[in-house]
């Protein structure tokens, strides 16, 4: 498995929280999917031949906030 970390902007509350890591989880080969709303990122744990960064980082787009890259 591998991790990555992915800075996200836009994410202020509980509900932001469950958004980012349901849109997260949600895709095939993501395992673990863990936002810090203080330091605006999301940690995820991942299978990189399932998914890569540019899917996930869809994945949160989709859901109104913004990655940076």
């Amino acid at each position: 498995m591998a991790q990555k970390t992915i800075e996200v902007q836009g994410m202020t509350c509980g509900h932001c929280k469950s958004s980012v890591e349901g849109a997260l989880s949600a895709l095939d080969g993501v395992n673990e999917a863990n936002v810090d709303l203080e330091a605006n990122n999301v940690a995820v744990e991942y299978d990189e031949s399932k998914v890569d960064a540019s899917s996930m980082a869809e994945a949160i787009e989709d859901q109104g906030y913004d990655v940076v890259k």
